[in-house]
């Protein structure tokens, strides 16, 4: 059973990669419900069976239960016999004919949003490569709720100012957010969330008059964006990921296309073509 949510398909390919990096032969995992103390299996890859399809695993029981209570990983070299954990699953797991397990919490903001899983079908440990390889699956997962949040708090922050008298404070309170966008969006691998969080931006910067002359391409908007906010060259380098003399040279290609002598008239005139809002 698979869920069509963006979150299911990060859970879904991270724990493809797993797999692949381990050579386990099955992964599986789930979301926390939303009020609930329990997490349920949405996502199953490598499985002989339906057993664990939906399965829902509540906090405290089994290892993935544990793996919640705990927030941290939990590993058995034999699920049935285990004496480290409770044994309410143990009908679903026998029937997939899963022996060692391992269970690692996702979690996003000191909150445990879901748990991967994965398991042998035989009776022996589980290496440090393979626990580290399932930790690196679920920070790939906290890493993109993280930016999916942060993406969604944006979006909501850099809501226009309702018509009226010009609000200053709102207005640059727009402009950070759309910088801010701009920096994130490169970070996210999903195309559609990338897409809407460009399209956006769009939003947000217009308004202006786009002038005849050449158009501005991506990357050079987002170097006028930082700029825009106030910071250096240095400090757009590292929200952008790029190194400082790229960040340099998006900035002269911005400033020729625009006509520009200097970062302040840049971005006035980037403002004034709709580029910035």
């Amino acid at each position: 059973m698979a869920v069509d949510t963006a979150d299911g398909v990060e859970i879904r390919g991270a724990l493809v990669r797993l797999r692949r990096a381990t050579g386990l032969p099955v992964a599986f995992g789930g979301l926390v419900e939303a009020g609930r103390r329990q997490v349920r299996i949405s996502e199953l890859s490598g499985t002989a069976t339906a057993a664990l399809s939906a399965l829902a695993v509540t906090s405290g029981n089994g290892l993935g239960g544990r793996a919640v209570a705990l927030s941290r990983p939990c590993a058995v070299t034999d699920y049935s016999v285990s004496a480290q954990i409770s044994h309410e699953y143990d009908r679903p797991v026998a029937a997939e004919g899963l022996r060692s397990v391992v269970a690692v919490p996702v979690v996003v903001r000191r909150r445990v949003r879901g748990v991967l899983y994965g398991a042998l079908r035989t009776a022996q440990p589980l290496g440090d490569r393979t626990l580290g390889a399932a930790v690196a699956a679920a920070r790939d997962v906290e890493q993109a709720l993280v930016l999916r949040e942060e993406t969604k708090e944006l979006l909501a922050a850099a809501r226009p100012p309702a018509p009226g008298p010009a609000d200053a404070a709102a207005r640059e309170r727009v402009r950070e957010a759309h910088a801010a966008l701009r920096a994130l969006a490169p970070r996210i691998a999903e195309p559609e969330l990338r897409e809407e969080l460009l399209r956006a931006c769009g939003l947000l910067a217009a308004g202006g008059e786009p002038g005849p002359g050449p158009r501005p391409a991506p990357r050079e908007v987002d170097v006028l964006a930082c700029v825009a906010a106030g910071a250096t060259n240095g400090e757009a380098a590292q929200r952008l990921g790029l190194g400082a003399e790229t960040v340099k040279s998006y900035l002269r290609s911005a400033m020729r296309k625009l006509g520009a002598g200097t970062r302040t008239e840049a971005v006035a005139r980037a403002r004034r073509a709709g580029w910035l809002p």
